[in-house]
Formats: structure tokens, sequence, C-alpha cells
């Protein structure tokens, strides 16, 4: 580009958009093309897939959704007099023959099938006037997308806006070096434009940031990566879109966890204009505000009026309860409170004050009596035998009872309080407290639980942009520091049969979420004879952890869709 050219305006509409809600993702994008249109932007960009929402999974196999999505598609491309629009979206394309066996689509005989491209459209003039097909599909963690599509061309695609050559991509084709980026680079392109569904786990915002800043500089371009915003399922997607200089300097920036239309001009001449690149939150903030969407959004796209939880005194159910109540609304927050004879006095006086502190609904629901139902009916077939885990576990179901009939009768989504600690190594009760619909904190580490719920109890928290609350320091001082305990037995804490939980998160870290091995993590210099207890009640839980509610994925290896290990397995390592 000369000095002389005008900058060019280009706008990236961060969207939240509901898989399969096309109509209502339809709606968005027009908003967003209308908007951009409105602020002067030449070309504007929506995320990967944002007509179907991300991840699609098997409404792709569905006919007449990929129908419905092209007419969808059609409608938006009529909008799009007077500017360029790059949407993501499945491409279909018919009367492709498949292989006999690897269902690929490149085999030369096989029935005629569909076969599936994840696409980027560029919407002009009223139609659809280029498609551009994701080269690298990933199939590793929680991505499947092989599963569904076909890799697009290594030579990529570009587009003239302007009179600026644009380079198209799509999500993981900026993550490698190479192809497309490159070849787009030796067309001419001096922009490329990245349209994503990059799901979130702490501090991938600014792992992208410098990912792309080596594409940048590999191909001397500008880069605008445009990114989802949003909860689904388990995934949260951050946002945070961003334009990087060919130096791989940002230039702009995009708000995280919330929508957001970022206007930028390229190439940043004098007089073009830049907005001040939003700031990025701490640790501890960003990963609360993850939270707090994934569950606001798990609530609110699948019809949810309101929540119960159980409300036991202890770090983690308080943690859940003030994220319920920031993301809600104290008004659309039930607290069930269900004491036991090893109930301390302490603890439920700690619930109840958080409850009133938070302006939540409680209920009282003592637990004595129906122990004493329990153990009177099953007398006769425990006779002879020592109390122990059998006896401690009845609590536990019997609050899940409790909190699922709550459920039934009202409509409210039962949230469980289980941290990834405790998920990992088996401490939670089948048909007690991992029963529910929701786990907010299932992929929280116990270390991090203490660090969120002594950031929530600062200043800054509270006013924190976007909370249906402003609750200062709602979570009592002897609720962080008191010793952690299931309140099962008499003088019962968690260390009685763990280790600390600063030693076991270490662990986890290292075996559940890298892939150690025991004689790794031992090499590392962590005790042996944890590590054997440790890995071993890991790989003994797995039956459990298949039986547990969603929750939402905030490490880079959550369990579920990140990290699928068979239940019956004799391999030890």
């Amino acid at each position: 580009m000369t000095a002389e050219r005008p900058a060019l305006r280009i706008a990236l509409c961060q969207i939240n958009a509901t898989v399969g809600d096309l109509a209502g993702n339809a709606r968005l994008i027009l908003e967003g093309i209308a908007t951009a249109k409105s602020a002067g932007a030449k070309l504007v960009l929506f995320p990967e897939l944002a007509l179907t929402g991300y991840p699609p999974e098997d409404l792709l196999l569905r006919e007449h959704f990929l129908t419905d999505t092209g007419e969808q598609l059609q409608r938006i491309a009529a909008a799009t007099r007077g500017i360029v629009a790059v949407v993501g979206f499945p491409e279909r394309i018919a009367g492709a023959r498949r292989g006999p066996m690897d269902g690929s689509g490149s085999g030369t005989s096989g029935p005629i099938a569909t076969v599936l491209h994840n696409a980027a459209g560029v919407l002009a003039d009223g139609r659809v006037q280029q498609v551009y097909r994701k080269l690298h599909l990933p199939n590793y963690g929680v991505f499947d997308e092989q599963r569904y599509f076909k890799a697009g061309d290594p030579a990529g695609a570009t587009i003239d806006v302007a009179g600026v050559r644009v380079g198209l991509s799509v999500c993981e084709d900026l993550w490698l070096a190479g192809a497309p980026a490159t070849a787009e680079a030796a067309d001419g392109a001096r922009l490329i434009v990245n349209v994503s569904a990059s799901p979130y786990h702490a501090g991938k915002g600014l792992e992208r940031e410098s990912l792309f800043g080596e594409r940048a500089r590999e191909t001397g371009a500008f880069v605008a990566f445009c990114a989802m915003v949003g909860g689904q399922d388990e995934l949260v997607f951050d946002g945070h879109s961003f334009v990087l200089d060919p130096h791989g300097r940002t230039i702009a920036r995009a708000k995280q966890f919330e929508p957001d239309l970022l206007v930028c001009d390229l190439p940043g001449l004098p007089g073009a204009e830049q907005p001040a690149p939003a700031t990025i939150a701490g640790a501890e903030q960003e990963v609360y505000e993850a939270l707090l969407l994934g569950l606001r959004d798990y609530v609110e796209k699948n019809g949810f009026t309101a929540v119960v939880l159980g409300l036991s005194g202890g770090i983690d159910s308080a943690l859940v309860a003030c994220l319920a109540v920031d993301a809600l609304g104290a008004e659309r927050v039930n607290a069930a409170i269900m004491p036991s004879p090893y109930s301390s006095a302490d603890t439920q006086d700690d619930a109840r004050a958080l409850a009133s502190k938070l302006d939540v609904r409680v209920h009282e629901l003592s637990i004595v009596a129906s122990m004493d139902a329990y153990r009177q009916t099953l007398a006769a077939d425990f006779a002879g035998t020592e109390e122990g885990l059998a006896e401690e576990n009845l609590q536990a179901r019997i609050r899940g009872n409790l909190l699922m009939a709550l459920s039934n009768k009202f409509g409210w989504l039962v949230l469980t309080t289980g941290n990834k600690s405790e998920m990992s190594v088996g401490y939670t009760t089948l048909y007690g407290d991992l029963a529910g619909g929701f786990a907010v904190i299932k992929d929280v580490p116990k270390t991090l639980v203490y660090r969120l719920a002594r950031w929530r109890n600062t200043p800054a928290a509270a006013k924190l942009k976007g909370l249906a609350a402003l609750v200062e320091a709602p979570i009592p001082s002897s609720i962080v520091e008191r010793a952690p305990s299931a309140e099962l037995r008499a003088d019962q804490t968690d260390q009685d049969s763990l280790p600390p939980y600063d030693l076991l998160d270490r662990i986890l870290h290292g075996y559940v979420e890298l892939d150690r091995s025991r004689e790794q993590l031992i090499g590392e210099g962590l005790p042996a004879e944890e590590v054997e207890r440790t890995t071993r009640l890991v790989d003994l839980a797995e039956y459990k952890r298949r039986q547990a509610p969603p929750g939402i994925k905030i490490t880079e290896r959550a369990f579920g869709r990140g990290r699928r290990m068979p239940i019956t397995n004799g391999y030890r390592a």
C-alpha cells in the first residue's frame, strides 16, 4: 500500500451465537452488518460457523438442517449492498462420491453423498460471491471436525476489498505455519483475516495474540482475528478479537466475554481511527468472568428460570453461590441448607451468613430424620458390619434427592458444587453431590477455588461490569480459612485421606492435563507415595466422571470433551 491510499476500515463482529438457532444467529449477523455499514466499514467479519453456532455436532448430519442453513445464508447475503461480509457456515456440496470404507469423500466408488466443508462465505452485492474452505481440521482435545468436514485447498483464497488484497482463513488455519497464509501472502494479500470459534482456557487470549503475531511476521501482512463469544454446554468462547500489524503488534482488541463490534482502520496511516485496545483481565478475574458467561448462557439458552444448590458452609458451594448470583441475580437463586448430625454449628452459621449477604432464598431442610429412616430400612442387611463409607454417603444421597425434588417441583436447574480436584480422585458421591444439571466449577482445581473466592471478596470484584449483583466481600472469612471437610463423620477433614491440595493439584495437573507418567512425576520431585495414591484414585474414578453433569471448561484439558479415557483400563504407567 502507498501512503496516499486511504485506510481500509474493517469491522470484527464477535457475536454470541446459539447452536441450532439459525434464525436468531442470522438476526445477530444482519444487525452486525447494519452496524458495520453505519460505522463506515468496507469489510465485516463474523466468527467460524457463526450461522449455526459452534460446535453444531451431529446437527450437521441432518439434511434439513443444512438446507435451512443455506436459506438463511442467502437471506443474509441479500443485505450486503455496499459492504463485504465474511460469514462462517457449513457448506454442503451434494453429489460427491464417498469412498467405500473411509467416508472421506475422496474415493472412486461407494454411494453418492453430501460432502461438508467448514467454510467462510464472502457475501457482497446481495449474493454469495466466493467460499473459502477450512484447510486444517482439528481433531484433538475438544475438537472433532474430521468427523464432519473435508479439508479445503492449501492454496487458500483471496479477495479484493477497496483496493486491498485480503487473504481468508478459518481458526486452525492460522495456528499452523505455512499454508494457507503463506500462499495468500504470496498472492499479494496485505491483510489476512481469520474467523474463529476458539474455545477458552485460562490465558488463551494472549496465547492467540502471540501465535498469530508469528503469522503476521511470517507473511508481512496485517492479521485480523474475529472470534465467537458465549457459552455452549461445556465450552466458553471468550471473544477477544484483535488486529495485528505486520510486526505482530496488537493495534486493536475487542472485549472479553461479551459481544462487541471492533472497528479498525488499516494500515494505520496518519489520520486513521484506531480504538484503544481493550484491557485484559488478571488471571482470577478472567476465569471468574468465563465461569459467569458459561453459567449464564447455559441457564438462559436452555430456558431455565432459576437455579438451586446445596449450601454447606464450605468453600466450593460458597463460590458457586456467588457465581450464580453474579450471573443471574439473587431473585433466581435458591440455596438449600441441609444439616446432618455431623454438620457443625460454625459451617451452618457461615452458610446462612453467606445466603443473607447474597440475599438468596433459603430452604432449611434437615436430613436427620431421613438418615434415621434409611438406617432403619437397612438395619437388617447392615447388621454385623462396621459403619463406614456406605453410611457416610447416605447423607450426600439424601441431599441429592432433596435438591432434585425441588428441581422437579419448580423447574429449577440443580447446580452441583464439586471441583476438579475432587472430580479427579473420585471424592464425589454418585446420586449424591454428583447429582444435578450443571457442574459450574467441575474444571476448577481446589487451589484455584480458593484464589477465586479470595478475589471475589476484593473491592474490585464487586465493581466488575456485567454482574447481576454488586455484593462486596460476600464470603465469610471463616469459610476461606477453615480446613475443608465433607462433614460426613465427626472431626473429618479432606486431608485425612488426601495429600494437601497444593501438592494434590500439582500431581493432578501433571497426570490429567499433561499426561505425565508416574515415573515422570516422581522424577520432577513429587513424593512417590502420593503420586502412586493419587494416580490410582484418578484411574479408578473414571466411571464416576462419565455420570457427572456437564461443566465449564477453563483449563487446557477438562474431563469430558477434552479427556476421554476408557473405564475398563488395565494400563498403568
